[in-house]
């Protein structure tokens, strides 16, 4: 498997850099790292008493992998599910936080392997991970990305300003999808012409 720090590299770099897309509830956002965290872990990098827009143009790539690592790596104890789930586990907490372990409790209950959907990776979690590892173990990594990308869907369905994440102006892959097929084999890849019908009702 990859380093981690390697995977949180890769992570900042999907991220990008400084932006504060109105359309964005994280608000103002550098290298995948919000404004809402920043005050979580009372990151006031100017010093002026608050954490703004101003703090969050300050940080660093070094200060984003610490804090991914900290807080979206070791806390959640993503490390501690089979080699297979990490990378994208980690990513998608990374962008939806505890919606990712959901995302994962729900595929563990589709598989017929008992879990609560509570977004915490504990005891039960962990032993539902080793059970669903051991009976699709070519699979469950592919089946995790798919679900990812199924969740992006749905959110742009629920709520059309996020939509421009799921497709882009020409109608093709948004950034989302885009991000969460970076971790599915290609051959379940959606052709351009499936997007498009996926997203077709959306005008």
């Amino acid at each position: 498997m990859q380093d981690v720090r390697e995977i949180a590299e890769e992570i900042i770099r999907r991220e990008g850099g400084y932006v504060n897309d109105p359309d964005d509830p994280g608000g103002p956002t550098k290298y995948g790292v919000t404004v809402h965290t920043m005050r979580r872990l009372g990151l006031d990098l100017d010093r002026d008493g608050d954490v703004d827009a101003a703090d969050v143009r300050q940080l660093s790539r070094g200060q984003a992998v610490e804090i991914f690592l900290t807080h979206y790596f070791h806390k959640p104890r993503i490390g501690e599910l089979p080699e297979m789930l990490r990378a994208s586990v980690f990513d998608m907490y990374v962008n939806a936080g505890a919606h990712a372990v959901r995302i994962l409790q729900r595929l563990f209950n589709e598989m017929r392997i008992e879990c609560a959907v509570d977004g915490v990776i504990g005891p039960q979690t962990l032993a539902a991970a080793e059970k669903a590892a051991a009976a699709a173990p070519d699979h469950l990594a592919d089946a995790y990305g798919i679900a990812r990308r199924n969740y992006y869907y749905a959110l742009a369905d629920r709520r059309p300003a996020s939509r421009k994440y799921a497709r882009r102006r020409d109608g093709g892959k948004g950034g989302w999808i885009r991000r969460a097929e970076e971790f599915i084999s290609p051959r379940y890849h959606l052709s351009e012409a499936e997007h498009r019908a996926r997203v077709a009702a959306w005008g």
